[in-house]
């Protein structure tokens, strides 16, 4: 049994944060409803598309039931209302004032049901100067302060190639709506949760921003020598910061004087003679392969792995150990897709309903029969373009 089996999620968020909140709870055992536009949710198109889909809402829709509603007609609205009404969690992702519009709202849906738990992903906030700008998460990478510390070697800000703040709002999301559940449970009472991208941002940053005032926007190096060293035939990454393994590094390297060397016997020396080190340690790196210096270095136990693709983490030794990756049959795909599994939660079963993402409008059928409605009544709300 999984925790929140029995639990009725409506699940109007589109792109990656609201989505990956609700592909959490199904996966927790919720029965989530993924209620989208007959076209689909926007975040089925970030990217390049496979049929109905793209590689992130592969990765954030699995085990949803999906029903395609035009809310613009007024059938369509009314099923959509019917089900939020009766759902014990409602998440949205619109801009402020949109669900309102929709009679979908917090107070509209409070007024039915006061025990739903309803949680709103906004780009900044419910208020404030900023709420009905329009965000992406690249946006919110740039508000956040993230892209003034991911500089290229020029000092040009750089966004990360992953749609990390979106990712990591959909956990924050997640852990809002457990608890909420929990307390529930203990008094009865729904609640209203705001989950926005740039207080989620900066939750995660919270230790650059205390360094940040504590050391100034340049704030002094961790250690040396560590950071990524190109090899004979790739890249890998190193912390050899510490006293002892600084030492083993020596010897590897051909620099056993260095042990003392006043310049590098201490970590604050080296961190203040790192050009000096950096200078002979690169080009020490570059004549052993990775995996030469991944058998030196760890049998040091020094800090390091290689900097793989994902390519190279697939056939992993580690991974393949712990089934850390599931490969995953999908409709419409000529080949199984990876899908990491969550950490916590039981293994993912080929298959398996939570292992299935929905095209749009998948379950609509099913999802109006439950509701009371006949085959022919579905099929006149289809012509009618009502449904999809």
């Amino acid at each position: 049994m999984r925790a929140f089996e029995g639990i009725r999620v409506f699940d109007a968020t589109q792109g990656v944060a609201g989505p990956h909140c609700a592909m959490l709870l199904a996966q927790h055992g919720a029965d989530v409803v993924k209620v989208e536009p007959l076209a689909g949710d926007w975040g089925r198109a970030i990217g390049k598309k496979h049929g109905e889909h793209c590689a992130y809402g592969l990765s954030v829709n699995r085990g949803k039931r999906s029903i395609a509603l035009d809310l613009k007609h007024a059938e369509g609205l009314a099923i959509a209302q019917k089900l939020a009404f009766e759902a014990d969690v409602v998440l949205e992702s619109f801009r402020p004032g949109v669900m309102g519009r929709f009679g979908l709202d917090y107070a509209s849906v409070k007024a039915r049901n006061p025990k739903t738990i309803y949680l709103s992903v906004t780009g900044y906030g419910q208020q404030g100067p900023y709420s009905n700008r329009p965000v992406t998460d690249s946006v919110i990478q740039a508000y956040s302060g993230w892209m003034s510390i991911n500089r290229d070697k020029d000092g040009l800000p750089q966004r990360i190639s992953i749609i990390a703040i979106d990712v990591m709002t959909g956990l924050y999301a997640f852990q809002a709506v457990a608890p909420a559940l929990f307390l529930r449970e203990r008094t009865g009472e729904g609640q209203y949760l705001d989950v926005p991208l740039a207080a989620a941002a900066a939750a995660f940053q919270a230790g650059k921003m205390i360094e940040y005032t504590l050391e100034g926007a340049e704030p002094s190096v961790l250690g040396a020598p560590l950071g990524t060293f190109k090899t004979q035939d790739g890249f890998i990454n190193m912390n050899a910061r510490r006293d002892t393994h600084f030492r083993a590094l020596c010897d590897m390297i051909g620099q056993p004087d260095w042990k003392t060397d006043p310049r590098f016997t201490t970590p604050e020396g080296r961190i203040a003679n790192e050009a000096a080190l950096m200078a002979v340690i690169r080009p020490a790196m570059e004549r052993k392969t990775s995996d030469e210096w991944l058998g030196l270095l760890e049998s040091a136990d020094i800090l390091v792995a290689k900097v793989n693709d994902y390519g190279d983490l697939f056939e992993d030794a580690q991974v393949k150990a712990v089934d850390q990756v599931v490969w995953l049959d999908q409709k419409g795909f000529d080949r199984p897709l990876p899908v990491p599994q969550i950490p916590g939660l039981p293994a993912i079963e080929p298959g398996g309903f939570l292992a299935h993402v929905p095209v749009p409008g998948e379950q609509t059928d099913a999802i109006l029969a439950e509701l009371g409605f006949d085959a022919d009544r579905i099929a006149g709300l289809r012509a009618d373009k009502a449904i999809r």
